[in-house]
């Protein structure tokens, strides 16, 4: 049986940094892997 697109993205677990292991806050048209504070740190 074929699950619904809704259930489908709604059962993905949450994307976790690889650099610190917390959990990324997701916006829709987001491709960063890494978070905010992993990033900013990259930019220094």
């Amino acid at each position: 049986m074929l699950q619904s697109p809704v259930e489908f993205f709604r059962t993905l677990p949450k994307k976790v940094c690889p650099e610190c292991g917390e959990k990324v806050f997701e916006q829709a048209e987001s491709y960063l892997m890494e978070c905010d504070r992993c990033l900013s740190k990259k930019e220094e």
